[in-house]
């Protein structure tokens, strides 16, 4: 009898939840496009406005709300349409953001990766990510937000990892992505203090964004975002029982040291190679990852731990576990029964 799928890999992406399931499906049925004039295109309209208050009072924000495809969208939207002439990024940023800051120097982070307030160099726009979405590691948002506005500069935040489970940082522009918290795939927002920040391109969103809303995955992403959000709660207690498991097994907590969200665990165990542990895992049926999602192909080691101080050997021993809301303790026992056999 073949062993269940258990899925510890939620930092990627997480599943849709029933009641947005419900939603989507019922908003499949207003086909009218929000820009168009007639009563359809109206109420369309109407349904969209209503969907981009719902999300920036979920997320207590008070500034504009521009819809995207996603965060790697908003980031790029937000980093290539600022106002700023000198852009740069930490060294721990994901993929989308560093791509985008090739050729800059990275800001310096320490050995929990935390971003070195008095190290931020002369810029007009500073890339920080609010939550590591390899090591789970939060940072100091209050101590960077002062340190950054100090400098006169706008910080670009990637909160993908920390929307809908913690509050977000004092930034001037966010970027969330809805499946790594319950809405579909393919929708997010870039949410702007002052649309002033930004150079606009015509088309939708206010002219800041080109192409027709999909308005079924705006609805299914204001409904996630208003889900309840206590599970996080049981989340902590989970990894705080694993990572005392693997303590046993001679592993090594990544940034143990740093604050943390509840849902991302980074791990090494000295000697074992990463990938060979997925494969092992991942043939008992379970699911869990090395480095990002988007990257997780790459035969190069984790920027973001090499970064860290990490040498290259070590970095290809960290593997990631993240809990979602349907995680059970018997899901981590059951990988801590395959990385047992692989210590022996």
């Amino acid at each position: 009898m073949k062993r269940p799928s258990i899925y510890l890999d939620h930092a990627a992406t997480t599943p849709v939840l029933p009641q947005v399931v419900q939603v989507v499906m019922e908003a499949f049925g207003r086909w009218a496009n929000p820009s168009s004039q007639h009563a359809a295109g109206r109420k369309a309209r109407a349904a969209l406005e209503d969907a981009r208050a719902r999300v920036a009072k979920a997320l207590d924000w008070d500034g504009e709300v521009i819809f995207t495809s996603g965060a790697s969208e908003a980031l790029a939207l937000g980093w290539g349409r600022s106002q700023a002439l000198r852009r740069v990024a930490s060294g721990v940023e994901h993929a989308a953001v560093s791509r985008l800051a090739e050729g800059s120097v990275p800001v310096p982070v320490d050995a929990l990766g935390l971003v070195e307030c008095d190290a931020l160099p002369a810029a007009d726009l500073i890339a920080v990510q609010q939550v590591n979405n390899e090591t789970g590691v939060i940072q100091n948002c209050a101590a960077l937000g002062e340190a950054i506005h100090a400098r006169g500069a706008v910080w670009l935040a990637d909160c993908a990892q920390g929307a809908g489970k913690i509050v977000l940082p004092p930034a001037d522009m966010v970027a969330i992505a809805g499946h790594k918290f319950g809405a579909p795939v393919g929708v997010g927002a870039l949410l702007v203090r002052s649309l002033g920040l930004l150079s606009p391109s015509g088309g939708q969103e206010r002219g800041y964004r080109g192409g027709t809303e999909n308005l079924p995955l705006i609805l299914g992403l204001a409904e996630a975002l208003e889900a309840d959000r206590g599970w996080l709660d049981e989340a902590a207690a989970l990894r705080a029982w694993f990572e005392g498991e693997m303590r046993g097994l001679g592993a090594q907590i990544i940034a143990e040291g740093a604050e943390r969200i509840p849902t991302i665990g980074a791990y090494r165990l000295p000697g074992r190679n990463a990938t060979q542990l997925l494969i092992r895992a991942d043939m008992a049926g379970i699911a869990i990852s090395s480095g990002a999602a988007c990257s997780s192909g790459s035969i190069k080691p984790s920027p973001t731990l090499l970064a860290m101080g990490y040498s290259e050997g070590e970095a290809r021993e960290v593997f990631r576990v993240s809990i979602g809301r349907e995680t059970q303790r018997g899901d981590l026992e059951a990988l801590l029964e395959v990385l047992r056999k692989v210590t022996l």
